[in-house]
């Protein structure tokens, strides 16, 4: 009998040593995925709210700018991206074809002096700008929290309970190279047909 309790002695033994040691590392892991799950709510949440700007800030622009067809098509295109974006990768697609179809929609309105007074778009245009700086700090607040995620799937014993328990690298909210370039917008075309 006691031959039998030695082995059994060691096997809980070791069990209990293991949940000491691998437990709280889970837990951890558990709140680190919801606090980058939260942080991702967050961007939706500040995208949306950009989202709901747009339309009114597009109908005041067609007021003055009505010939500027493929820059409205290229917003409710990346609008529409944005909003069946499955996941982050996606999502910071749609966002980086946002933000560039924005940008040359506010500086179209350098081409019309009128619209560039307008109260109504220049409070729409400022809300904008607050916006995307929301946008921003979510964006940073979304990547710190992955970052911290990550670092702690791969090192010791995080990489173990990791790959245990099924808890996958994350990835960043990025922005694509292309997006930080200044588009380029040819205002001599519209000026010869509106005749300014």
């Amino acid at each position: 009998m006691k031959k039998y309790l030695i082995p059994l002695g060691i096997v809980v033994g070791l069990f209990v040593i293991g949940a000491i040691i691998f437990a709280p590392k889970y837990n951890q892991f558990v709140t680190l995925d919801e606090e980058v799950n939260n942080q991702e709510s967050q961007i939706e949440t500040q995208l949306q709210r950009r989202g709901d700007l747009i339309p009114n800030l597009v109908n005041t622009v067609q007021g003055y700018a009505s010939h500027e067809e493929e820059i409205f098509t290229d917003i409710a295109d990346a609008r529409s991206r944005l909003s069946g974006a499955a996941n982050v990768e996606e999502m910071a697609e749609a966002n980086d074809e946002m933000t560039s179809a924005l940008s040359r929609l506010l500086a179209i309105s350098e081409n019309y002096p009128d619209l560039k007074a307008d109260k109504q778009f220049t409070g729409l245009r400022d809300e904008l700008a607050g916006a995307e700086n929301r946008i921003a700090v979510a964006r940073q607040d979304y990547n710190d929290a992955v970052s911290e995620y990550n670092r702690n799937t791969r090192t010791f014993p995080g990489n173990i309970i990791a790959g245990l328990f099924d808890f996958d690298k994350k990835d960043y909210f990025e922005a694509d190279d292309s997006s930080s370039e200044v588009p380029g917008v040819d205002f001599n075309t519209e000026q010869d047909s509106t005749g300014e």
